[in-house]
């Protein structure tokens, strides 16, 4: 059987291997890796993966699956069964239904309920929606133990988020209990009452805890999509979207956060200020400058993207991860040839949270930006629209106008231009900074008063 692997990360991967082993023919297609298993025969297009595919597996991630499906739809045959597996919600993997439906072929909503890592592709499985009885064989085949839902596509979704209700929420009391027990001098102690009430063993504990930290910023996601589903069938989702709040939190962890009360600090100061205070370092060029007049200074934690240039794709994906008090900062190439963000994207940052945006690109809708006070700092304007095709990168240190900005990075910004604050120098600089304003506060009083002698150290 042909059977064709959207997504070849680590779980994509390992199914791969268990189809292989099983006799199956597997061609795979994924824009992100370069890396392939053994066997597995690679496309450059979702159109030649999918062609003469008897079945379909999407391993892509949410954010992208309902796209893939859409894309991957046209080239579908009748007889062909699109199975969704990623970790999505009941709504989300209707939409990703829709187009495979529509084109006639049928769609299984397959929900992948045990450590992918651990079983390989023998891995317990919900599989619902009308492809649900082919997919069911296919997986039985590969030693997985099948469970079978209704015809509905999020049916299996849905029972996967009502598990993950549980193991997410005992992931996240374990996380509290023995962060609790480290800072009392007893973690082991804990960790002994947890073995002997739930009789999980230390490799089981050790896991849930290594794990909330190392995937916090996707366990979080899921289980906001958790309490959501609770919410719909009339729970309130308490617990649920405590741990949802608790992994969102891991999420942000790390030696160089930078505290709101510092952000405080360079929020009264001005980016040549902060500039001074780095030696005149750290200063993006004056090509770089703001779209339109923004009243006093905007600061924020470095949310960082690079994208092709002309190309959008990163800032829909930084959406998905931003926080209140993000500052997107976009390596674009520096090409002005298509915005990158307009008045709908200002909107969508605006109810996250994102305080503005620094783009080495173009962007559009200025007096819409302006209208609706998301202040933007970017190398030229374009009435030309993006495309939305990637690659793209979020997350990582991009280089903005020759500067280097790492993810959480303090931005100061106002309508002189924009600073970037490297985080592990932060309290340093804001000390700095505000010494600065103050020392320069003062000759200007000298000066008022005819009594300064000189301020040019000033400048």
């Amino acid at each position: 059987m042909v059977i064709t692997i959207l997504g070849l990360g680590e779980a994509g991967s390992l199914y791969a291997q268990g189809l292989i082993a099983a006799g199956h023919t597997v061609r795979g297609y994924d824009p992100f890796t370069s890396d392939s298993p053994q066997g597995v025969t690679r496309f450059d297009t979702i159109a030649d993966a999918v062609d003469g595919a008897e079945f379909v597996l999407s391993l892509t991630g949410a954010r992208a699956s309902e796209k893939v499906a859409i894309d991957a739809a046209a080239y579908l045959a009748a007889t062909s069964v699109y199975a969704d597996m990623n970790v999505a919600s009941a709504a989300t993997k209707r939409s990703a239904a829709a187009p495979v439906i529509a084109a006639g072929a049928t769609f299984a909503d397959v929900a992948v309920v045990g450590p992918v890592p651990v079983h390989g592709s023998a891995t317990p499985v919900v599989i619902s929606g009308n492809g649900r009885q082919a997919t069911a064989r296919l997986f039985e085949n590969l030693g997985a133990p099948v469970e079978i839902g209704n015809d509905e596509p999020g049916d299996a979704s849905n029972r996967k988020l009502l598990r993950s209700v549980f193991m997410k929420g005992l992931a996240s009391v374990i996380s509290e209990a023995l962060d609790a027990g480290e800072a009392a001098g007893a973690r082991d102690w804990v960790k002994d009452q947890m073995r002997a009430e739930l009789v999980l063993g230390d490799a089981i504990i050790d896991r849930l805890y290594d794990g909330t930290i190392k995937h916090a910023s996707r366990r979080g996601h899921e289980l906001r999509d958790a309490a959501d589903q609770l919410t719909q069938l009339g729970v309130d989702p308490i617990i649920t979207a405590a741990a949802a709040h608790l992994h969102e939190q891991r999420a942000h962890e790390n030696p160089d956060h930078v505290s709101d009360e510092i952000l405080q600090v360079f929020a009264d100061q001005s980016a040549a200020a902060t500039g001074d205070a780095m030696d005149r370092l750290g200063l993006l060029p004056t090509s770089i400058s703001p779209v339109f007049h923004t009243p006093g200074v905007v600061v924020g934690r470095a949310l960082t993207v690079w994208v092709r240039a002309g190309d959008n794709r990163g800032l829909h994906e930084a959406l998905e991860e931003a926080r209140p008090g993000d500052f997107m900062v976009v390596n674009g190439e520096g090409d002005v040839s298509r915005a990158v963000l307009g008045e709908l994207l200002a909107e969508r940052s605006l109810a996250k949270g994102i305080v503005g945006a620094v783009i080495d690109g173009a962007v559009r809708d200025v007096d819409v930006l302006e209208e609706v006070g998301f202040p933007v700092w970017a190398r030229g304007l374009s009435p030309a629209g993006p495309f939305k095709y990637g690659p793209c990168k979020v997350g990582e240190p991009v280089a903005v106008g020759g500067v280097v900005v790492a993810p959480g990075d303090v931005i100061v910004a106002d309508n002189d231009g924009v600073a970037v604050v490297p985080k592990a120098r932060a309290h340093e600089i804001a000390e700095a900074a505000r010494a600065v304003t103050e020392r320069e506060a003062a000759v200007r009083r000298a000066i008022r008063a005819g009594t300064a002698k000189s301020a040019v150290a000033a400048n």
